[in-house]
């Protein structure tokens, strides 16, 4: 079985190379290493050409999120309440949608 619930931090990312990706990392109290991560978006507007590529939690309570900066200039991460619904599993998930 699984358990799906929001949170709402407030984010404040640091800038993004031009035409790369970058994880960042945020404390996130009670994130735990199983949890399964969707960053949904900032409340407000993102940054013009940066992307959410990847989400996840490899270190409990903290929150990774790896941001792609599609523009040719450094550009950073909208600071802000961001949306992240996350998905937190009871035992190994399926193998199948059988």
């Amino acid at each position: 079985s699984h358990e799906t619930f929001y949170i709402t931090p407030t984010l404040v990312p640091t800038a993004v190379s031009a035409s790369i990706s970058a994880v960042q990392t945020f404390t996130v109290p009670g994130l735990q290493t199983s949890d399964l991560i969707m960053v949904q978006g900032i409340i407000g507007s993102q940054t013009a050409g940066i992307v959410i590529a990847e989400a996840d939690c490899l270190t409990a309570n903290v929150l990774s999120i790896q941001f792609a900066n599609c523009a040719t200039a450094s550009a950073t991460p909208a600071t802000g309440v961001y949306t992240i619904q996350v998905t937190r599993l009871e035992g190994p998930a399926p193998v199948n949608a059988a």
